[in-house]
């Protein structure tokens, strides 16, 4: 089964598709694979990347030091890293 996260040694990575300009930040939920995450910033001078980076952490209980995207930091569609390694029980309740 296909899922928004992979895990690899002690890092977590999780595939998200992020709107800019949205009413509030917030995670949307799940499609096709991905993590929806919205964020009020617009996506200029990296603020997005960090609104995101702020969502995750707060959703994951991660401090925000331990997060980076690592691919698409110019995309809505980016890989974002978390520097731990999250347990997949705890991700397959965002799938339900």
């Amino acid at each position: 089964m296909p899922n928004f996260w992979e895990i690899k040694s002690e890092q977590t990575y999780l595939k998200v598709r992020v709107t800019t300009r949205a009413s509030k930040n917030a995670l949307r939920g799940i499609r096709d694979d991905m993590l929806l995450i919205d964020v009020t910033t617009i996506p200029e001078n990296n603020k997005a990347n960090e609104a995101v980076i702020e969502i995750i952490s707060d959703e994951f209980d991660v401090p925000k030091s331990k997060i980076s995207v690592s691919a698409g930091a110019k995309n809505r569609n980016k890989t974002i890293c978390i520097d731990k390694k999250i347990d997949e029980k705890f991700l397959e309740e965002f799938i339900n």
